[in-house]
């Protein structure tokens, strides 16, 4: 895929063979003439969920960005509720207090006070 910025908001991509002029106008994209809406959403900012969806089975704590764990706040088998400060990261100066998406017990913790951490890795597992 060739993806060039031909002005601000619109683009010129080249996917297989074919070229497509793409508009990008806040939650809307135009493709050829053809509308869609689309939804931006950023994986490191924390959202609480209404409703049983994602309420059950293992879920990851990741670093957002390579950094520092500078502070953990829980250990394995602590029982933990939506919205608690989980671990904290530091990255570019700036401290990143990671949280739990929802009520669980923590099962596994990959990671010690003052560990380097790499983008994606995991660092806290909740059930």
């Amino acid at each position: 895929m060739n993806l060039i910025e031909t002005e601000p908001g619109l683009y010129s991509v080249l996917l297989d063979g074919a070229s497509y002029e793409v508009r990008v106008l806040g939650n809307e994209v135009t493709v050829n003439g053809h509308r869609f809406e689309i939804a931006i959403e950023d994986p490191r900012q924390w959202k609480r969920r209404n409703g049983a969806a994602g309420t059950q089975g293992r879920i990851s704590i990741t670093a957002p960005m390579p950094g520092k764990v500078v502070r953990l706040m829980v250990s394995v088998g602590d029982a933990i509720t939506a919205g608690q400060s989980v671990v904290v990261v530091e990255a570019m100066k700036m401290q990143n207090e990671l949280k739990s998406p929802r009520d669980g017990h923590v099962t596994e913790v990959r990671v010690q006070q003052n560990d380097s951490v790499n983008a994606g890795a995991i660092l806290v597992l909740i059930e």
